[in-house]
């Protein structure tokens, strides 16, 4: 299996910059079986940094394998949150805008 941090660095080539125009977020990755990371999103630029933010805009949490699933495109993130493999907290609808700013 893929592991978090090769998937991490793979979201930073596949940011859509344009997708980011005028954003100012953070979104926390919360793994339940690895290590956290956080995304900040500001104004067209992408920053990945490895543990918790002070104060994410939105909080995803699940397991590396959904995580996995989720950012190399083989599962649906809405599905997975349907299913109860994904959590959300924070701005819901702002987790929708992941699969635009890390197209796969």
């Amino acid at each position: 299996m893929t592991d978090v941090t090769s998937i991490i660095e793979g979201m930073q080539t596949r940011f859509d910059a344009s997708a980011a125009s005028g954003m100012d977020e953070v979104f926390q990755f919360q793994i339940t079986d690895a290590e956290p990371y956080h995304v900040i999103v500001r104004d067209g630029q992408c920053e990945i940094l490895a543990g918790e933010h002070d104060d994410p805009s939105v909080t995803l949490i699940m397991d590396k394998e959904t995580f996995k699933n989720v950012l190399t495109g083989e599962e649906d993130g809405m599905q997975a949150f349907m299913a109860g493999k994904l959590k959300a907290e924070g701005d819901m609808m702002l987790a929708t805008r992941l699969s635009g700013l890390f197209p796969v």
